[in-house]
């Protein structure tokens, strides 16, 4: 059982191609990491396989999303939530008015409401701090809470996988550790996991397998330890030299190296 991306392309407005052939593999048994720095195309990569291309004028022009074999891009975004395929957004985007448990009950609105019950107790298990704030705004929570929230109205739909696009963006260390320990508890209960992350140590931390992501195309594709142990990788993405260039263009040049040496 795999959620998966296979060589697709995706454009803007016909004219600006964003992601070039790109294709990855989550299991429903674990969390992969897709790195990348700002504008490699990770965020409209997540719009490809949660059917939000077409609110931002993109379409994929190329290739196609699948989960467990079933082809999905063609779908809308409820029925790719409906399918099993949940997204938790760069910024949280709760809705600030809303109490947290409307929040929460939003993201059962594909799903019967019979079992809404039953879906809210698992989330506060899970949440506690969310059960304590059951009746406030949620516009009024800390920065780490509201990123909690939007992991339990993800959860809500009960999706076989799920997607986080920086969950760590702007949060304090000792939450990114709180978020990091969360996230292996989603996947140690049956739900994969797609972790979308610029903190790069913390995704590897806990991840399985990793993708890194460059002007729209994969450029490395290694199990998670391969990449921490990586020389490259360590460099751009880890913080133990400099930053500036292409991770491909360094690799290709190595490479190079080594073949005329």
């Amino acid at each position: 059982m795999t959620l998966g991306v296979h060589n697709i392309e995706v454009v803007y407005e016909d004219v600006m191609l964003v992601v070039k052939g790109a294709s990855l593999h989550v299991p429903a048994d674990g969390i992969v990491a897709l790195l990348g720095a700002n504008g490699a195309g990770k965020t409209t990569l997540l719009r490809a396989m949660t059917g939000l291309l077409d609110v931002h004028r993109g379409r994929i022009s190329r290739g196609h999303v699948s989960i467990d074999g079933s082809e999905i891009d063609t779908r809308r975004a409820p029925d790719v939530v409906r399918a099993g395929v949940s997204q938790v957004m760069e910024g949280r985007r709760v809705f600030g008015e809303f109490t947290v448990e409307e929040n929460l009950r939003i993201g059962a609105y594909t799903r019967s409401r019979s079992g809404v019950a039953d879906k809210l107790d698992r989330i506060y298990t899970m949440f506690p701090i969310l059960r304590d704030r059951r009746g406030q705004r949620a516009g009024y929570l800390s920065g780490g809470e509201q990123q909690m929230l939007a992991i339990g109205r993800a959860l809500m739909a009960e999706p076989r996988y799920i997607l986080l696009d920086e969950p760590s963006l702007g949060l304090a260390p000792q939450i990114v550790e709180q978020i990091r320990d969360l996230i292996v508890t989603i996947r140690d209960d049956g739900t994969g996991v797609l972790l979308v992350e610029q903190n790069a140590a913390m995704a590897l931390s806990i991840a399985d397998h990793g993708y890194v992501m460059e002007n729209g195309k994969i450029v490395m594709d290694a199990p998670a330890q391969a990449l921490r142990d990586d020389d490259d990788i360590r460099e751009f993405y880890l913080g133990t030299g400099a930053t500036s260039g292409s991770l491909r263009d360094v690799k290709h040049y190595k490479r190079r190296k080594r073949w005329l040496s």
